[in-house]
């Protein structure tokens, strides 16, 4: 029990301890260090070129595909420092743009005190300084006087009611300035001088003082008479050019040596001995000739009817040109009546005549022979496609694509308009021939295609499906059984021309890049091989029944835009391209093994 007890008061002696521990608060000495201090500058210099370091620290270049390190989240956020960037031309990512040129930040000023401040220099020359805090001038101090501090914001009511007075003023001057010259006004007299507003004489009615009236007019005065009217006969010479220019005028330059030869021959008659060479069309393989005349690019070619003794070119420099292609292969014809890019052309089916249509609006039937302009047929729109009924006794009805939606029919003899197709939602890009001529097949931007009967405005069979896109070019197949369409999905389709005219599944041509280019899609003349261009400058050749690609060539730099097989020469293509040239492309036949 006593050792109980010595223990109990040990612990209750310790307690006591602890709360007065508690109650006192427990202080402790500073620490100190008994090293010397050492200037670690030598060392964060060094740890800073060290690259094993500086790599830690630095920006992430984006061109660096591997880390081997784990970068922090300022590493990856950090702005680009450098002097270019890898995915802009001016150095600075697109994200981080807010300005054409580049990324800006506002700074000390507003953007609204700014503009005032520049809108103000600009108009008075004068500005605050924004690098001072107190109300320094730049510019012009006198004329800051003069309107006592005025910015263009802030102008009183009282300046603003007088410039408008002033203006009003003006304007009624100038109109009875006109009113007076075209009442043939003497510009020498003293009556332009005292009272016209562009005279430095002139007084206006509400100004204080009398109007100048003198009798005679000072030697100033009438050096300054002359010297006006001389400007004002120049200007009205510019304007009636201009008015000349407007109006464009046809005319037409012959290139050969003689248009018609020792037998009375036309330059235009196709050769006696012209007729097939083969019976099978072969694919070319060498480039043969290239025709360079057109300042642009070429927006379409054609042959001559059944000889193909000449092709037909449209360019984008507004010419129309015509190549010799069996003889001397230079160009025989300019024709030049358009003031814009020649979009399409159509032969007639003798080629004594074709059509022209423009980017100017106007559509116009040539004679190919003379170059003269038979006529020209316009609605106030652009036409996209024009061609002539093919039936021998209406080939005087021609029928335009234009870009209102609407494909109008004109009798060309009469030169009226006898019907107008209006169904389309869209600009409209082809118009093709069908069933013995009876129907036609038109496509439009508004991915759709159309049948009519021709002379009816009643669309016969509308066929739009989700996955179509716009066809802005449609070729028919030789037998007249199928239509190829380009669509802008990179690929060929094919329709029948039969009476549901019912997409065939089991055909389609791919491979080429035609999206966002009216690339031209042809046939051979034995229907055995499908030929487009791309926007890659190839031009692609399918086999009709494997739809496999069986050939490609580099034809052209850019777009290769149009191609056509020639009609009697079986194994020779034209193509052409926005680079400005035509290419004539053969295969010979050692290259076949025959």
């Amino acid at each position: 029990m006593d050792l109980l007890q010595t223990y109990r008061e040990d612990g209750d002696q310790e307690e006591s301890t602890l709360d007065d521990e508690e109650e006192h608060e427990i202080r402790k000495l500073p620490t100190k260090t008994l090293a010397p201090k050492v200037d670690d500058t030598a060392l964060a210099l060094t740890a800073a070129t060290d690259p094993a370091t500086a790599a830690l620290h630095r920006p992430i270049d984006p061109k660096q595909h591997i880390i081997s390190y784990n970068p922090t989240y300022e590493q990856l956020w950090a702005p680009i420092y450098g002097p270019a960037h890898p995915y802009s031309r001016d150095g600075v990512a697109q994200g981080l743009r807010n300005h054409k040129l580049g990324f800006v930040e506002d700074d000390s000023t507003d953007p609204f005190v700014f503009q005032e401040q520049y809108n103000t220099f600009l108009r008075f020359g004068y500005a605050a300084d924004p690098s001072s805090s107190s109300t320094t001038i730049i510019g012009d101090v006198k004329s800051f006087e003069a309107n006592r501090g005025l910015s263009v914001y802030n102008v009183p009511s009282s300046a603003q009611k007088r410039l408008k007075r002033e203006r009003k003023q003006m304007e009624e001057g100038e109109g009875e300035g006109e009113g007076k010259e075209e009442e043939d006004v003497d510009i020498a007299s003293d009556e332009w001088v005292t009272k016209n507003p562009k005279s430095p004489w002139y007084k206006p009615k509400g100004a204080d003082g009398p109007l100048p009236d003198q009798a005679e007019l000072t030697e100033e005065q009438k050096k300054y008479a002359e010297e006006h009217a001389v400007k004002k006969a120049g200007k009205e010479g510019r304007r009636d050019a201009d008015k000349v220019a407007e109006h464009h005028v046809d005319k037409s330059t012959f290139h050969g040596k003689e248009e018609r030869d020792y037998q009375g021959r036309s330059w235009i008659a196709p050769p006696k001995d012209a007729k097939p060479a083969n019976e099978h069309c072969y694919i070319p393989k060498r480039l043969i000739h290239t025709w360079s005349g057109h300042t642009k690019g070429v927006s379409a070619i054609r042959f001559f009817p059944r000889h193909g003794h000449l092709l037909l070119s449209a360019g984008m420099d507004s010419k129309v040109k015509i190549w010799d292609v069996f003889e001397s292969r230079k160009c025989m014809r300019t024709y030049m009546g358009h003031s814009k890019a020649v979009r399409d052309i159509s032969f007639s089916n003798d080629g004594t005549k074709f059509l022209s249509a423009s980017y100017d609006k106007n559509i116009k039937l040539w004679d190919t022979e003379t170059g003269q302009v038979i006529s020209t047929f316009s609605t106030g729109k652009i036409p996209y496609v024009v061609k002539l009924n093919p039936d021998e006794d209406k080939q005087n009805i021609l029928l335009a694509g234009m870009n209102d939606k609407k494909i109008v029919q004109w009798d060309m003899n009469s030169g009226q308009i006898t019907q107008e197709y209006d169904q389309h939602l869209g600009p409209v890009n082809t118009i093709t021939f069908v069933d013995n001529n009876r129907r036609f097949v038109t496509s439009s931007d508004d991915k759709s295609l159309r049948v009519w009967e021709f002379g009816i405005p009643v669309v016969i069979k509308y066929i739009s499906e989700p996955h179509m896109h716009s066809m802005p070019s449609i070729s028919l197949h030789p037998n007249s059984n199928w239509l190829a369409a380009q669509s802008l999905d990179n690929q060929i389709l094919i329709y029948g021309t039969k009476e549901r005219f019912q997409l065939n599944k089991k055909k389609r041509f791919a491979g080429h890049i035609a999206a966002g280019y009216a690339c031209q899609v042809n046939f051979s003349p034995d229907g055995r091989f499908v030929m487009s261009g791309d926007g890659e400058g190839k031009c692609w050749f399918w086999d009709w029944k494997s739809c496999k690609v069986f050939r490609t060539l580099k034809c052209h730099d850019g777009v290769c835009i149009g191609c056509v097989w020639h009609p009697l020469e079986q194994s020779r293509v034209a193509t052409c391209g926005w680079d400005g040239l035509i290419k004539y492309w053969y295969v010979y036949p050692f290259m076949l093994g025959l």
